[in-house]
């Protein structure tokens, strides 16, 4: 009887998913910050940045999505967060001016 080694376990699988989550959210709210910094202290477009904050999020959500992952309360949760920045676009827009 040979022992052969164990590569991956759940233990390996449950370590690089929250490195990836780690690494997602570093990379996001970087780019979030360099977007903000970009608009207000330089006064340059920054919707690339942006665009590429939102798609990372699209990919992310398409992908739980297909695989039926995301629950009634995720739904609900999402449809506040996009009726808040709505609104405080819109009043920034309003107040800016």
């Amino acid at each position: 009887m040979t022992a052969t080694p164990i590569l991956r376990d759940e233990r390996t699988v449950s370590t690089e998913n929250t490195s990836y989550r780690w690494a997602y959210l570093l990379l996001s709210y970087g780019l979030l910050a360099s977007t903000a910094y970009r608009a207000f202290v330089t006064h340059e477009s920054s919707w690339d940045l942006l665009a590429l904050v939102i798609a990372g999020g699209v990919v992310a959500t398409t992908y739980q999505a297909t695989h039926r992952v995301l629950s009634l309360r995720w739904g609900l949760i999402t449809g506040a967060a996009i009726v808040i920045a709505i609104a405080l676009a819109a009043g920034i827009v309003l107040f800016s001016s």
